[in-house]
């Protein structure tokens, strides 16, 4: 039966642009072909939507990335009419695999191609299926696409209706907008538009409100920024040339002193704790909810200067929870969490007039784990939008001296600095010093690796004298 390659595939081989997951339709036996597929490839299969007979297939890259080939049946009676009702007309255009020298365009896509438009399928293509609101911004800031008037009328009438989409959905289009090339411009055009009081409503409460100096704009603006900062860090850090980023004196800074991690860097972001959602795309998440928690925090001092204490841990929850709300699973949730949680600390660290201490380095890791690389790089992004234009020199050399010392620390030095190797465990220390199992033996083991951290502790007698000290201390208290 013939087997058509469709939509953003095809639209993507005609922009010469890199192709990665392939979908394809047939007028039946689309998850039995799916499965075939796999079978032949020695590749994962699962019924991706049984209801409406779609399989995906998932090949691992020389680079140990997820592609996926998804198998569906027509949506409608024949292939034209399939690709008919799809969303955008770059995005519905189809070519069959025993011959794709012939491009099958019923609604001229190749020509808003050529044009630069992004215009929909149909005047209701957006009410009837209101995720492609999102879609929309995505594709015209990624493509540098222009929206067809149209389009654009259809899209803002649809917008109160995303929330009839489903949690997966729009997680799974909100991830594509946070792992693509332009996530801040996407936030600003759908702030723009309207569409947080229906989607991610605690962030439409951060517009207006005010900051103190250093702080050069309110909340709302300040996140966008930050978004944008860390889009211009991860490009100068990315093992891609990027020269028009490093171009920027700040930005180059970050390239001379951090450059050495390039590789370590792209390793870190391109893991997956979720399926299609990457590391990467987890820190703008967290990015766009580091300040949530400002106005529920919002203090007035008698001089005027406003506070936010425990902005943190309020941000954290509120990620939290619109984390599960989306159905991201445990470890995405736990990561974002701590990323919120802990995003203060680089910045305090570093308004030392000390350097961090081995003891603040573990402590710092012990709490974040590899979320602490995520910090390091969202730390160096908040400063910069917090000060914009007026950030001093010698703050960013200090901020990103810190960073580079955290860095070092985790990729150079870990198992001295993050996690000696254990002189004792926990029957050691019950045989010796006549201990009853129970939580102190497990405070008393955290203790003994941190100062082996701080290098107070060297062997096991220091580690059991140390031990010793410890509950000496704990009894006079």
């Amino acid at each position: 039966m013939p087997v058509h390659l469709v939509g953003g595939a095809v639209r993507d081989i005609l922009l010469n642009r890199d192709v990665h997951d392939l979908d394809f339709v047939l007028p039946a036996n689309a998850l039995e072909t799916a499965r075939v597929v796999a079978n032949r490839l020695k590749a994962a299969y699962y019924p991706l939507d049984p209801v409406r007979q779609t399989g995906r297939v998932i090949l691992m890259d020389d680079k140990g990335q997820r592609r996926f080939l998804d198998f569906a049946i027509y949506r409608a009676p024949d292939l034209i009419g399939d690709l008919q009702a799809r969303d955008y007309t770059i995005n519905a255009m189809a070519m069959e695999l025993s011959s794709t020298q012939e491009l099958i365009d019923p609604l001229n896509g190749a020509q808003d191609l050529r044009t630069k438009i992004l215009r929909a399928c149909s005047p209701s293509s957006l009410e009837d299926d209101p995720v492609r609101v999102l879609r929309a911004v995505r594709l015209a800031t990624e493509l540098g696409f222009r929206i067809y008037p149209d389009t654009l009328n259809s899209l803002r009438q649809a917008i109160p209706q995303l929330t009839r989409v489903t949690p997966e959905r729009s997680r799974d289009e909100l991830f594509r907008i946070l792992d693509g090339p332009k996530p801040a411009a996407c936030i600003r055009l759908l702030e723009i538009f309207g569409a947080f009081p229906y989607f991610m409503s605690e962030l439409v409460q951060l517009k207006g409100v005010d900051q103190s100096p250093p702080h050069i704009v309110d909340v709302w603006t300040h996140t966008v920024d930050v978004l944008q900062k860390l889009e211009t860090l991860l490009d100068v850090l990315s093992t891609r040339v990027e020269p028009d980023a490093a171009s920027n004196l700040l930005a180059g800074q970050v390239s001379l002193r951090l450059g050495r991690y390039r590789q370590q860097i792209n390793d870190h972001l391109t893991q997956e704790p979720g399926v299609g959602r990457s590391v990467r795309s987890l820190l703008f998440f967290g990015a766009l909810y580091h300040d949530a928690g400002k106005l529920q925090t919002r203090q007035v001092e008698e001089s005027g200067r406003m506070r936010f204490f425990d902005h943190d841990r309020i941000g954290a929850d509120l990620a939290a929870d619109r984390s599960r709300t989306l159905h991201l699973n445990n470890v995405e949730i736990d990561r974002l969490y701590k990323l919120v949680r802990n995003h203060m600390r680089p910045i305090l660290l570093a308004n030392s007039d000390k350097m961090p201490s081995s003891r603040a380095i573990y402590r710092f890791f012990r709490d974040t784990q590899e979320v602490g690389v995520d910090i390091c790089l969202l730390s160096l992004a908040d400063v910069w939008g917090t000060y914009g234009p007026t950030l001093p020199q010698e703050v960013w050399s200090r901020q990103v001296d810190v960073v580079r010392l955290l860095l070092e620390s985790w990729w150079e030095k870990k198992e001295q600095a993050v996690f000696p190797p254990p002189l004792l465990n926990g029957y050691d220390l019950i045989s010796a010093l006549e201990l009853a199992p129970g939580p102190l033996v497990g405070k008393l083991l955290q203790e003994i690796q941190e100062a082996q951290a701080a290098g107070i502790v060297t062997d096991r007698q220091q580690a059991l004298d140390y031990a010793r000290s410890v509950i000496h201390k704990g009894n006079e208290r």
